[in-house]
């Protein structure tokens, strides 16, 4: 059978199966990795492709799965795991690497390791899906309009459904500080004292300070040293962070870590196709420059894990095409503030 040069590593996940949906869609044929061969068999032989099975701890045959690899599309989660040994691998074979983190921690350390990917001729560019393709772009887009900007806050609706991988994420968070950026450095804050309101189309909302990969990639995007990122304040947004300002040293701890990730392990392993196309997300940047001159922008999407299912296998797809800047990357800064309008139900609207 024939296939392209690209891996979806963690295919058998439910991002991973998107992906491949996505990614066959668009008229590729990837090559499906994992590590368990008893899940990969039977999904490939459905689909007629090739797989390719491989632990992340066993360095020598993972760098044999990525012979002949071009592009790893990374999708097995929790990336605090998982990223590092894939990255490894692809710095050993000078294989391009993307992945869906959304983790401020986890891109920070792809930055960390962008002489490493020169030096290959690699591009690593982490964040790849709805976390942060979508807002990645909004962002480019404000700094676009407001040239000189030095503050950026952004604001997310419509994240109502989760992924049993996502809770699993969600809960090493549990118990931690909120990262913004200040003056160019990341930084914390306690969770639920940084808060504010968007409007997402429907007036105003109030909407609570989170950890999100924007706080590192917009920087790399833009420029614009000071970063804040908040999800509209559901009930669950709030109970959330009220449960990390009460029991933060507590859910930090090893027992309440793994009674949180066995928790999530009850999960449905996502949303069904009914319940994604229910769902629309809105995201809103406002930047603002040392003048107090103000310029925001809204851009309304599918459902996160709709739209990760698009986006993963698009860049993928310009990667293989030789589309790519070498070292560590962000989608906006290579592929542009208009790149996300490409896609179906994705519209951007100046807001004055």
């Amino acid at each position: 059978m024939s296939a392209d040069p690209l891996l979806i590593y963690g295919a058998t996940g439910y991002s991973g199966r998107l992906m491949t949906s996505g990614a066959l869609a668009a008229g590729l044929r990837p090559i499906l990795g994992g590590r368990d061969e008893r899940k990969l068999a039977p999904l490939a032989e459905s689909l007629g492709l090739v797989y390719r099975v491989a632990r992340l701890e066993d360095a020598e045959r993972l760098d044999a799965a990525l012979d002949d690899i071009r592009t790893v599309l990374h999708a097995a989660g929790p990336f605090s795991y998982t990223s590092r040994p894939m990255v490894d691998a692809c710095l050993r074979t000078g294989t391009h690497y993307l992945d869906l983190s959304a983790g401020v921690d986890n891109i920070e350390a792809i930055v960390a390791r962008d002489a490493e990917a020169r030096k290959r001729n690699i591009m690593m560019m982490p964040g790849v899906g709805f976390d942060v393709v979508p807002s990645d772009c909004l962002a480019a887009h404000v700094a676009r309009r407001l040239p000189g900007a030095q503050r950026l806050a952004l604001g997310i609706s419509g994240l109502t459904l989760a992924t049993r991988g996502s809770a699993k994420a969600f809960a090493e968070y549990a118990g931690r500080a909120i990262t913004v950026r200040r003056d160019g450095t990341i930084t914390c804050v306690p969770p639920g004292t940084l808060e504010r309101s968007f409007d997402y189309g429907g007036g105003t909302r109030p909407s609570s300070a989170v950890s999100w990969g924007d706080v590192a990639a917009a920087y790399y995007t833009t420029g614009i040293p000071n970063i804040e990122v908040y999800f509209e304040a559901t009930p669950v947004i709030q109970g959330m962070l009220m449960a990390t300002s009460y029991l933060g040293p507590v859910l930090r701890t090893a027992p309440w870590q793994a009674w949180l990730k066995a928790s999530a392990d009850l999960l449905p392993e996502g949303p069904t196709e009914a319940q994604r196309a229910a769902v629309t997300t809105v995201i809103v940047a406002e930047g603002e420059d040392a003048g107090r001159r103000r310029v925001r922008a809204r851009l309304r999407a599918p459902e996160a894990y709709t739209l990760t299912g698009e986006t993963g296998p698009a860049i993928g797809a310009r990667v293989l095409a030789g589309d790519l800047e070498v070292g560590f990357q962000t989608p906006a800064r290579v592929y542009g503030a208009d790149f996300v309008l490409r896609f179906a139900g994705v519209s951007r609207e100046d807001v004055e």
